[in-house]
């Protein structure tokens, strides 16, 4: 749908600025109350801002204002341009305020706003993106959208005041076009809702799962990996889905497409080769150039991934990288309560990037000539730059390296790290997101059984500790933490990612009150979330906040989306719970998005994971205890948690009653493993060396 407001004859047209108003002022704004790093940085700007709630939609009203609704996240670099250029102009905030109430929201604390207007924008026909700038009726519906606007008009954009005036005039004189805008995009909103909701059953099998992975296999660039062109991500449900395929097929090309990708990401500038930790994303199709914000989600999918591809073929480069990244979430993203930060942000001193990047001269300056030289030699460090006349520190063109070059090296990168340790650091957006740090402990708990560093499931378990209590409501999570309040109540995402989080825990260690805990979760997640009739859940609490639409899309973002990962969850849950109904649910989420997944392969790729588990998990029971156990635990708990479950039943009373591992307690007198893959199951197994085996075996059967 295109819309129908007559915007584009803006274009080009010199900005016209009013005077401030009288009521354009307060240096001190409302968000100055708020918690949101990114909220904060907005608190001394002369816009009147409100944050998301019923009394700016109540002012919206009282005054008979359209909304202007601003959204974005404290790493945004071109958020902080907008920023910058509009919100900190005493003139443009003037005509801000004397028009339009105007909310300003942090997309990380409230990602089902963002959901919902980011939708409205694409049924614009325009591309998403952030800053997402969108009108709104008192009513909170949207009606005309987009994202960065610059202050003057260039580039085919028309200059932000401008917009604002054209969009107060059709509010003012012209409310049918307003009226028929806004129709339009809450039919289509109702409708994508109703898609989430397909009558038709699809079954996706072995077969579907092979020819899916050949459909996106192609998408890979054969040369520097990821997806073709630019700009480049690190898409890890692809990555995961091109793995498990490997796994699934035998066929080589599926593992080379991931290692290829995870080649050029570690040794690339989208890599901070200095202090650990991956960016965004890549602008260029080689990875040098990145985005420079660093993510939590980010790091937490590309460790777990790591972890995964260096169990299979044990390259040195996937173990530095993992290490190095954890000792990253160490240092820098770690709370003093234990919890993980969301964000660092890509500017520094107005300037995206400058913490990180060198000049030649500054590396012979710190250095010394030969230092310095060999240094540069290596991380491509040259007088005339690799980037706008800097250089972004990177391995990617092939130099050979010795272990003495290697050890020279890394003195290097550390005195370097001291000495931007000294430069103006990058903001650090400190909230604590319950979804976020889920994925996060899962990545650490089993990277520590591959990487065999229990200090790695310590920092799973006192991150998660800080969730599981500080972030509680009797039997709810929260979505957002910081500065001693609670952003209540959270949403599925929270939920589903918590889960996982507590199931790997469980998994890893063995203790019961993490298993306790996911089901205590899982059973609030139905209770608050489901979608009854569409067999999924919505992302919001049936108790939240109204808004326009309640949010229930099945489609994965940036991190896999919560169906999805709620799907996993049940699987494991029907072994680790010994109750099969956690597995028949399974089997029904599935089939609601199986539809929706079969349209948009690339869209469902975390689905259609959660199906590949489904069918092909090795479920692995230990029984007893002492020292043979546990090295059959050891075994199993080294294996990727790509394909396997494992259930330590130690005793019959450590389990429930109706618990089916009780019978092969009884029939045991010593330490066994049990394997089963879908209906078939493996004799006893009682050599450590021969569980990888007995799971091949069973899986060929």
């Amino acid at each position: 749908m295109r819309s129908v407001l007559v915007i584009a004859r803006l274009t080009e047209r010199p900005a016209r600025m009013s005077a401030p108003s009288n009521n354009q002022a307060i240096r001190q704004n409302r968000l100055a109350q708020e918690t949101s790093p990114y909220l904060l940085q907005h608190r001394d700007n002369p816009v009147a801002w409100w944050a998301w709630g019923p009394d700016a939609l109540a002012e919206a009203k009282r005054g008979n204002k359209p909304i202007l609704l601003s959204v974005g996240y404290a790493a945004c670099h071109w958020c902080h341009v907008m920023a910058h250029e509009s919100f900190e102009d005493d003139a443009t905030a003037g005509v801000m305020n004397e028009l339009f109430v105007n909310i300003k929201v942090d997309r990380e604390e409230r990602p089902d706003i963002d959901q919902i207007y980011m939708a409205a924008l694409h049924h614009l026909g325009e591309h998403g993106g952030w800053p997402l700038t969108m009108f709104l009726t008192p009513d909170g519906e949207p009606i005309w959208g987009g994202t960065y606007f610059p202050k003057t008009s260039r580039y085919g954009k028309p200059a932000f005041v401008d917009v604002l005036h054209e969009i107060a005039r059709l509010f003012r004189e012209e409310p049918q076009k307003i009226e028929n805008n806004r129709a339009a995009l809450m039919s289509r909103l109702a409708a994508a809702a109703a898609a989430a909701r397909p009558a038709a059953t699809v079954t996706i099998g072995p077969a579907e799962l092979d020819n899916a992975a050949r459909q996106l296999g192609g998408m890979i660039d054969p040369v520097n990996g990821g997806t073709r062109g630019a700009p480049k991500f690190p898409q890890a449900a692809l990555f995961e889905l091109l793995w498990r395929a490997g796994l699934r097929t035998g066929e080589a090309r599926y593992f080379a497409a991931v290692d290829i990708t995870l080649e050029h990401i570690c040794e690339g500038g989208i890599y901070d080769h200095l202090g650990g930790g991956f960016s965004r994303y890549s602008v260029d199709e080689r990875w040098l150039v990145p985005h420079f914000e660093k993510m939590l989600y980010d790091n937490a999918q590309l460790l777990e991934l790591l972890a995964i591809a260096h169990q299979r073929g044990g390259k040195a480069l996937y173990r530095q990288r993992a290490h190095e990244t954890v000792e990253w979430l160490r240092r820098e993203m770690t709370t003093a309560e234990g919890a993980f930060s969301a964000s660092l942000d890509a500017d520094s001193e107005g300037e995206e990037g400058k913490f990180y990047v060198w000049s030649y001269d500054e590396m012979i300056r710190q250095l010394g000539i030969e230092d310095g030289e060999f240094f540069a030699r290596h991380y491509d460090v040259t007088p005339g730059g690799n980037f706008e006349g800097h250089n972004i520190l990177n391995r990617l063109k092939p130099h050979p390296r010795s272990v003495q070059d290697e050890t020279r090296l890394a003195a290097l990168r550390a005195k370097l790290l001291a000495v931007r340790g000294a430069r103006v650091r990058p903001g650090l957006d400190d909230k604590v997101l319950a979804d976020w740090n889920g994925l996060m402990i899962a990545a650490l708990a089993n990277a520590s059984l591959m990487f065999g560093e229990p200090s790695w499931r310590d920092m799973a378990a006192r991150a998660f500790g800080f969730v599981a209590t500080t972030m509680m409501r009797g039997d709810r999570l929260g979505h957002s933490w910081r500065a001693g309040q609670l952003k209540f109540p959270g949403l599925a995402s929270d939920f589903a990612a918590m889960i996982r989080a507590a199931l790997a825990l469980h998994e890893a260690t063995g203790e019961g009150d993490y298993l306790e805990q996911a089901l205590a979760w899982q059973r609030a997640l139905d209770r608050d979330y489901a979608n009854a009739e569409a067999g999924t859940y919505y992302l919001t609490a049936a108790d939240a906040e109204g808004l326009v639409i309640r949010p229930a899309a099945a489609s994965d973002e940036a991190t896999p989306n919560h169906n999805a990962v709620a799907a996993q969850n049940l699987v494991r849950l029907a072994l680790l719970a010994g109750d099969d109904r956690w597995r028949a649910q399974a089997d029904r989420l599935i089939a609601a998005i199986a539809p929706l997944a079969v349209e948009n392969l690339y869209m469902h790729m975390a689905l259609l994971n959660a199906v590949d588990l489904r069918l092909r998990a090795a479920e692995i029971v230990v029984t007893g205890e002492g020292a043979a156990a546990q090295a059959l635990l050891a075994a199993a708990r080294e294996r990727s948690p790509l394909d396997r479950i494992v259930l330590h039943a130690a005793s019959a009373a450590a389990l429930p009653s109706a618990h089916p591992a009780r019978n092969k307690l009884a029939a045991s007198g010593q330490a066994q493993a049990f394997v089963c893959v879908g209906e078939t199951c493996s004799l006893p197994v009682t050599d450590p060396s021969g569980l990888i085996g007995a799971i091949d075996a069973v899986r060929h059967t």
